[in-house]
Parts: C-alpha cells; sequence; structure tokens
C-alpha cells in the first residue's frame, strides 16, 4: 500500500509473515519503504509508520549538514588530516555530480559533493571531502596524492562502502524486500573522486538500495482470548 500526503514522504508498506519482532524503515529515493510484521492491525500500522518516519527525520538532522556546516567539517577535517595545507573557498552540495561522489576546480579552490551522499555515514563523507581536499594540494590521481590520505584511517574502508552503495543504487532493489526479510559541477574538467574510481578495496557496503535505516522491536502478539 501507499501512502501520498502532501506534507510527508511517499510511504510504501511492506508486510511480511516471515518479519515477527521487528520493523524497519528505510528510504529508496524519495519513497520511505517501512517493512512490518505481517500480524500488526491497521491501528499499529498507522502508528508505527509515523514512528519509523519520526525516526528517519531525526536521522536527517543528525546527518544531513546543510553547506555552511559541510564548509566547517571541510575545514576542521583539512586541519586534522592535511595540517592545513587544503583551503577550499566553498564547499557545498551539488545536484548535478551523478556520475562521482564529488569534484574540485583547484584552480578557484572550490569543492563540490554529490547530494546522493546525503545521510550517508560521517565517516564516509569525511572521506570524500578529504579526497577532494587533497586535490587542492596535488590535483592529479599519482603517489604524491594518495599519500596525503594515509592518515586517514577510514581510506579504504570507505572507498569499499561506497563501491556497494554505487552497485546497490544501480540494482535498485531491498534484497528479499516485498517479504520484509527475516528477523536477525559539473563532470568535466575539474578532479573528484568517481562512483567506481581507484583500485579495488574492501569494505563494509550497506544494503542495497538502502540511504536510511531504522529498526525497532515490535510489540509482542496478544495472547488468544
Amino acid at each position: 500500500m501507499a501512502d501520498e500526503r502532501a506534507d510527508e514522504p511517499r510511504v510504501d508498506v511492506r508486510r511480511s509473515r516471515r518479519r515477527r519482532r521487528t520493523v524497519s524503515a528505510y528510504r529508496d529515493g524519495d519513497t520511505v519503504v517501512v517493512l512490518l510484521p505481517a500480524r500488526l492491525t491497521a491501528a499499529e500500522e498507522r502508528r508505527w509508520v509515523r514512528t519509523m518516519l519520526e525516526r528517519l527525520q531525526a536521522q536527517d538532522r543528525r546527518r544531513r549538514p546543510g553547506d555552511a556546516a559541510l564548509a566547517a567539517r571541510a575545514v576542521g577535517l583539512s586541519e586534522r588530516y592535511l595540517g592545513g595545507l587544503a583551503r577550499a573557498t566553498s564547499v557545498r552540495w551539488a545536484s548535478n555530480q551523478r556520475s562521482r561522489w564529488g569534484s574540485t576546480t583547484p584552480a578557484d579552490g572550490t569543492i563540490r559533493v554529490s547530494d546522493r551522499l546525503r545521510g550517508v555515514p560521517g565517516w564516509v563523507l569525511d572521506y570524500v571531502l578529504l579526497h577532494e581536499l587533497a586535490h587542492l594540494v596535488e590535483p592529479g590521481h599519482g603517489a604524491q596524492f594518495w599519500s596525503l590520505l594515509e592518515s586517514y584511517p577510514r581510506t579504504e574502508r570507505a572507498r569499499g562502502w561506497l563501491e556497494g552503495f554505487a552497485a546497490g543504487r544501480e540494482a535498485r532493489a531491498e534484497p528479499d524486500a516485498a517479504d520484509g526479510g527475516e528477523d536477525g559541477g559539473e563532470d568535466g574538467g575539474e578532479d573528484g573522486v568517481g562512483d567506481g574510481e581507484g583500485p579495488a578495496a574492501t569494505g563494509a557496503a550497506p544494503d542495497a538500495g538502502a540511504t536510511d535505516v531504522a529498526d525497532a522491536a515490535a510489540p509482542p502478539p496478544e495472547p488468544p482470548r
């Protein structure tokens, strides 16, 4: 079923007989998918949908900084990991970064980060920002460039995460999503990190298609009367 209110995102509720104890919600593009146990009543469904929407919105507030917060984050990362060598004149989210996670124009010191990364774990966003900041010091992708990122301890893990995230967006599918699962610039001219750029990396990948996930325990079924 779908709920399309003007003041709320589109909601797709999926029930599963195999899902007994938990309720989950995740974003799939502009839709929030809520996975529920099949036994819940209509009233319980409405309550859980509201609860999970509130949880995702709380995650948004914590994990989706605006342009000013993004720029401040970049300053802190440069100081901590690059010795303050990289000084961006502008750091902002961009909606036209469709084939890369971010891009940098060294000539004017501007950095753009794809808005597809809004809501990703902070350590992943930090890697993308550091990657772009490093281009202000070393424009290419040679050995000197990668040496600048050696001080960030999650570089390889973040690159692996991004590879999994890119693959998941291409697949646009949540494993066993219909059943709810079992419990338990501007491309061109700039330097930047692309969706599948660089040598193979290892790391934990997110669930395919899910950019934000919230989980909660559903109440136990009422005893028979």
